[in-house]
């Protein structure tokens, strides 16, 4: 069945993912950075781990599969008690402390459940930071109970010293009041596309993202992927171009993706094919589509369109 004329999903058959997985690396032995840099590992996380060089991540990036029950690629990942759930996530991130240069940072998703173990986890080894909420703009409703649309980003340092670049993640927002000064010229805001903005510093509420969809190029069969839009903003506020972007589980490639189009290298570990094919074709994409949806200029839209 044809798609819609708008569907702008990417998708590939098994004779393309198959062709195009066969160009990921997979790890024997440790190796420098130089045969690791700017590619996508297809392995398991906890393997591959080991075979990474030390103090080479200026910035990782973690999208780890929540503590749902979940089919990614036909494999299942069951719910457990937050108990068991904990030494999951332990087990991983203890292994990533030895990649994180002195001055590194650290971002880990969460939904609003298991966001609760994430944290004490996390503040084990890395210094918490500060806690992202963002509105995804779509959600299961219930009967019973509020519906479901807000997840959690934790950014950890691994030290007191680190990046942050403010300027890089302003957000372009409508004026409401836009004055003017006795010259009659523009008080703190401008004119852009008919309309009246400012740029303000971020907040730790994001309520500008647009997740996925069927209608943007970025769209991938995978069941929980991150917008480039999202991943922008924790790249450009917290590395420099030419840093060291790294994701441990990077899905179908969002992160990797997002760090090429924004000037700096990425390691990217993901176990399923599947994902691991339209990683790689993503970044193949990416050699001549630079764009991010929301992000125009340098300036971050106050919501996608």
């Amino acid at each position: 069945m044809p798609k819609a004329p708008r569907n702008r999903t990417l998708e590939l058959n098994a004779r393309q993912i198959s062709k195009l997985a066969a160009k990921a690396l997979q790890l024997k032995s440790a190796q420098p950075l130089d045969v690791v840099l700017d590619s996508i590992i297809w392995q398991d996380t906890f393997k591959a781990l080991d075979y990474l060089p030390e103090k080479s991540v200026d910035l990782m990036i973690v999208d780890p599969p929540y503590n749902l029950t979940k089919v990614f690629s036909g494999k299942t990942f069951k719910a457990m008690d937050n108990r068991a759930y904990a030494k999951w996530l332990d087990k991983w991130l203890k292994k990533t402390l030895r990649l994180l240069k002195d001055n590194a940072s650290v971002y880990i998703c969460a939904d609003w459940k298991s966001s609760l173990v994430v944290a004490p986890v996390a503040a084990k080894y890395l210094m918490l930071q500060n806690r992202i909420s963002w509105e995804r703009d779509k959600g299961r409703g219930a009967r019973n109970n509020w519906k479901n649309c807000l997840e959690d980003i934790w950014f950890l340092t691994k030290g007191e010293s680190y990046t942050f670049n403010l300027d890089d993640v302003k957000m372009m927002r409508p004026v409401r009041a836009p004055y003017r000064d006795e010259n009659g010229k523009p008080k703190d805001w401008g004119e852009h596309q008919g309309g009246k903005f400012r740029l303000t510093a971020p907040s730790n509420i994001w309520t500008d993202i647009s997740i996925p969809f069927w209608s943007m190029s970025e769209n991938t069969p995978h069941p929980t992927q991150k917008p480039e839009k999202l991943i922008a903003k924790l790249i450009l506020a917290s590395s420099h171009e030419g840093d060291v972007v790294f994701d441990p589980f990077c899905g179908s490639g969002t992160t990797a993706v997002t760090a090429k189009k924004l000037r700096r290298h990425f390691i990217g570990i993901e176990r399923e094919k599947e994902y691991v094919a339209y990683a790689l074709k993503r970044l193949e994409n990416a050699e001549t589509d630079k764009s991010i949806q929301g992000y125009e200029n340098g300036v971050f839209k106050y919501r996608n369109f």
